[in-house]
């Protein structure tokens, strides 16, 4: 099977300023969603550029009806305007197959069906021990693209430089799930490509999957992007707030206090005097003073 062959320096961002938010809709936005969504709108307007709204509305049985729509107007409430239409992962599935055809053709994907328990055995990192299966799987399979041991680093705005060796830290990655939905490395590589994306800022438990994604741009011959990972907020059992951690969602009449609280989370020491100010007058003030370099390097905060 041929192995991908990509460049071995670190990855070039592009130039120019557009960013984007890219929420899952499996629930309304809490504190830490509405951290990721202003530190990127904020990084965005700070540098002049665009901001982006992508709804990743992939996976259908964890998408409560009407939460997309949810989060678009808590968005609002809370005075973050995005620029362009809002793009919809579900209206993409074309332009995934496509890419993926493109994987397959060149031979550089192939099918498991390795379990959940068979993984941990191998110690979480994938040992390819379905690369060279010389026939499909009977049960349903997952597609896994090739990595090799190239070390893939970039320098992250916030974290500094991380790098990881992708053959022995993560293994073969998963491109399309048994369940035949596209999986998140994919077409978050495909879309940002698709929308010209120059700026990524999100939270750091997706630094780990920077690697991969700058691997897939390389592979498919996309352009590079400048990324910046914020600190997670979590709850006081350590764990990421999220909905199936049972976080409670930002409330809108009391956008302001909320937003007040995110700027001091991500170091931006706002007066006082804005406490009380609308959501509109904050987010001025925050443009205006927006220094990402404040944003603590640290993977998580206490909430």
């Amino acid at each position: 099977m041929q192995k991908p062959t990509i460049s071995q320096v670190d990855s070039k961002p592009r130039t120019g300023y557009i960013g984007r938010f890219a929420p899952s809709p499996t629930g309304p936005l809490h504190f830490g969603s509405l951290l990721a969504a202003l530190a990127s709108y904020l990084d965005a307007r700070a540098n002049q550029g665009k901001w982006l709204l992508r709804v990743e509305d992939l996976d259908p049985p964890r998408e409560p009806a009407g939460s997309a729509e949810l989060i678009l107007q808590q968005l609002q409430e809370f005075g973050m305007d995005w620029d362009d239409e809002v793009l919809y992962q579900s209206s993409r599935l074309d332009a995934y197959e496509e890419v993926m055809d493109q994987l397959q053709d060149k031979g550089l994907c192939y099918p498991c069906d390795c379990t959940r328990p068979q993984i941990r055995e191998m110690g979480l990192v994938y040992n390819g021990s379905c690369r060279e299966r010389s026939t499909p799987p009977e049960m349903p399979y997952a597609l896994r693209l090739k990595t090799d041991a190239l070390k893939l680093g970039f320098d992250d705005e916030i974290q500094g430089h991380f790098a990881q060796q992708l053959e022995g830290e993560v293994g073969d990655f998963v491109i399309r799930r048994k369940d035949k939905l596209f999986a998140y490395q994919l077409a978050v590589v495909v879309d940002d490509e698709f929308q010209n994306i120059t700026h990524v800022v999100r939270g750091w438990d997706l630094l780990d999957s920077t690697p991969r994604q700058i691997y897939l741009q390389r592979v498919l011959d996309y352009q590079e992007m400048s990324y910046a990972h914020i600190p997670i907020i979590v709850d006081e059992k350590g764990q990421k707030l999220s909905k199936q951690s049972f976080a409670p969602s930002i409330e809108t009449d009391k956008a302001s206090q909320a937003i007040y609280k995110a700027l001091t989370f991500l170091g931006q020491a706002p007066p006082l005097e804005i406490e009380k100010e609308s959501p509109e007058s904050q987010l001025q003030w925050a443009i205006g003073s927006w220094d990402s370099q404040e944003v603590a390097k640290v993977g998580s905060l206490p909430l």
